[in-house]
């Protein structure tokens, strides 16, 4: 038994490390959420990652993370550098026609008047509010140039952050493709060591919940931007291959898809196509996200995981209200371990019963 003193002096350094790692992890809040997916990366990547590592040279230790890394950063980069250069194409545009439609009004379409139900009510609304340009100058008057250049300004600024999180992500990512073999050893050590064996196996749950989540995710939006694109193909959307590769980008965020496929049918609208093929590529893409998010992902989840379709489910929602968008690996990640702590509680029982302990 440890003399007293020497008790007391761990329990001063268990809290001292514990108010130490509080401190850091406060200071460090902001930055918290690119370590954070930079280690859901890394997870995901691995096992394709080792294939790749095992034949890179082994005296230069850093080509493979480094390589690794820049692939991974033009695949996530390139999809947004692609969106945010069309949408400033379009600017230009849109404040061009604001300013016409400041001036003169916007001209209705001839099959508004024609819709069943409620045609007639919201052709006179155009026309009051649309249609007449004091109407319109009433409805937009706050939004002129200067309000949105300002809120271009503004975005600016959150960009330039956005940009600072990227960076310390794929860094975090070199480093920890870098050493992650003895990061991971270490992990399992404290796991052991802290959890007893069943630590080592809480972990490894834990590490398939979260490639499951990542290459469910990423198989998902690839398969959902392939599919949306050929309504895109078909209804003869301007630009249908590039709005199809910004739907599969955008699918991996919540809700990302649904104005990528919207802004399609509205920009299908805007180019003299017809309603009814604006409709159809809406509610193709509606039909193809519904059942892809809600019903195909988290069956592929759940099975890499091996977690029940609900469990996966409410794991996925769950954790994306709580942490975001970074949730949506976490979340099926918490509810496999709490899973593999209840079946090792009701195994536990059973065991000592037949051994008759």
């Amino acid at each position: 038994m440890p003399a007293p003193d020497v008790r007391s002096r761990r329990t001063v350094r268990t809290v001292f490390a514990a108010a130490l790692l509080i401190l850091s992890l406060w200071m460090t809040r902001s930055y918290v959420v690119a370590v954070a997916w930079a280690v859901v990366i890394v997870i995901g990547i691995w096992p394709l990652y080792g294939r790749f590592a095992s034949t890179a040279p082994k005296q230069r230790n850093w080509f493979a993370p480094l390589l690794a890394t820049i692939v991974t950063a033009l695949l996530l980069v390139v999809p947004v550098f692609l969106a945010l250069i069309e949408i400033g194409r379009e600017v230009q545009a849109i404040l061009n026609w604001m300013e016409h439609a400041r001036q003169g009004g916007v001209q209705m379409p001839s099959w508004l008047p024609k819709l069943p139900l409620a045609g007639s009510q919201i052709a006179q609304w155009w026309r009051m509010h649309l249609s007449d340009p004091q109407g319109f100058a009433n409805l937009f008057g706050d939004i002129d140039s200067e309000s949105i250049t300002g809120w271009i300004r503004h975005l600016g600024g959150q960009f330039v952050y956005r940009i600072i999180l990227a960076l310390l992500t794929f860094v975090t990512i070199f480093v920890l493709l870098r050493h992650g073999a003895e990061f991971g050893g270490r992990v399992l050590a404290l796991a052991e060591q802290w959890l007893g064996q069943p630590g080592e196996r809480l972990f490894e749950k834990m590490l398939v919940a979260v490639r499951g989540a990542v290459n469910g995710t990423v198989i998902i939006a690839i398969a959902e931007g392939l599919l949306i694109g050929l309504g895109y193909a078909l209804a003869g959307v301007p630009h249908a291959i590039l709005f199809a590769i910004l739907t599969a980008a955008f699918a991996m965020l919540p809700l990302g898809a649904w104005f990528a496929f919207s802004a399609a049918a509205l920009v299908l609208v805007l180019s003299d196509g017809s309603v009814p093929a604006a409709a159809g590529v809406f509610a193709w893409g509606a039909v193809v996200m519904v059942i892809g998010d809600n019903v195909v992902q988290p069956a592929l989840i759940a099975g890499a995981a091996r977690l029940p379709l609900l469990w996966t489910l409410i794991g996925i929602l769950g954790g994306l209200e709580t942490f975001g968008i970074v949730g949506i690996f976490l979340g099926p990640v918490i509810m496999a371990a709490l899973l593999t702590i209840w079946r090792d509680w009701l195994d536990r029982p059973l065991a000592m019963a037949s051994t008759g302990h």
